[in-house]
């Protein structure tokens, strides 16, 4: 099998994962699915709630379960959470088992997408940009490791997104 039957998209909190990924299941007729909305599925509550209960350590303990099953689904593009990056183990799973999309943008651009969302801890606290900032310092080089593709979603056209993911992995077959 191919690895573009598996397609992860990586990225921080704001660049569009899940947008993207709804579309580009349907170009690929793939499933959807995104990490954080299983979780609250499963569990019945929302992440801050499980951030809340658990920390963030209980949070991604359960995050690096779901990934490694969704992410051994035979067909799925796949949103994942910001900071699932962090942990080895779930760079492992995404690097071997499909094709990693890193959905790239600006601070000002994940700024303007998470300013109202309620649904995101970590920019609870402090100062929303100095936050972002110091998690895209850690986190970049990162979601650069593990990437295939490396995909800017700064000038907001999904479509465009979708169109270039799909050129990238029709060559890569």
């Amino acid at each position: 099998m191919g690895k573009s039957q598996r397609v992860f998209l990586i990225g921080p909190m704001g660049a569009g994962k899940s947008t993207i990924g709804r579309m580009l299941s349907k170009e690929l007729s793939h499933p959807f699915k995104d990490t954080d909305h299983e979780i609250e599925a499963r569990t019945g509550a929302d992440i801050p709630w499980i951030f809340d209960m658990e920390g963030e350590e209980g949070f991604r303990n359960r995050e690096t379960a779901m990934l490694d099953e969704l992410s051994q689904l035979s067909e799925v593009v796949l949103a994942t959470g910001g900071g699932a990056i962090l942990s080895e183990k779930n760079r492992q799973f995404l690097a071997s088992r499909g094709t990693v999309i890193y959905l790239e943008t600006s601070v000002d651009q994940q700024y303007q997408r998470t300013l109202r969302d309620k649904n995101r801890p970590l920019i609870q606290q402090g100062n929303p940009r100095e936050v972002l900032e110091k998690l895209l310092e850690v986190r970049d080089p990162l979601y650069r490791s593990v990437a295939d593709l490396i995909v800017s979603t700064h000038q907001g056209n999904p479509q465009a997104v979708v169109r270039k993911i799909c050129q990238f992995l029709d060559s890569s077959d």
